[in-house]
């Protein structure tokens, strides 16, 4: 006679937990950090501005990913997707950027002769 040895346990336990304590510091940095793109925001860097507010926007988005999204506690294999696919998208985002570049002046000239004609009449 045959048995059957089943179990409802999958092996799936409970995912990291991480303490209230973790949470509260990473959500005040979070908050002190968009303090701070307020006020660089505010000052005139010139052309460091973007530089200031990208590399403040990838901090706060690290810590999202690595605290609130388990990344810090998680396998190694899941960060690589995740760094991988934000290496794509910026390939894809500087390729299409370059080709903007690319015809941008056709654009302009193109719509200053168009506004150049006037209104068309009825």
């Amino acid at each position: 006679m045959a048995h059957s040895h089943g179990s409802d346990s999958h092996g799936h336990g409970v995912g990291h937990v991480v303490g209230p304590g973790i949470l509260i510091a990473n959500g005040v940095a979070l908050l002190i950090l968009t303090i701070i793109t307020v006020a660089a925001a505010r000052v005139d860097l010139g052309q460091a501005n973007l530089v200031v507010a990208i590399a403040i926007a990838v901090v706060k988005a690290s810590l999202v990913c690595l605290i609130f999204m388990h990344l810090y506690w998680d396998k190694p294999f899941n960060g690589l997707i995740l760094v991988s696919s934000l290496a794509f998208a910026a390939l894809f985002l500087t390729l299409a950027l370059y080709d903007t570049v690319e015809y941008h002046p056709a654009v302009i000239n193109q719509a200053a002769a168009f506004y150049s004609q006037g209104a068309p009449t009825p």
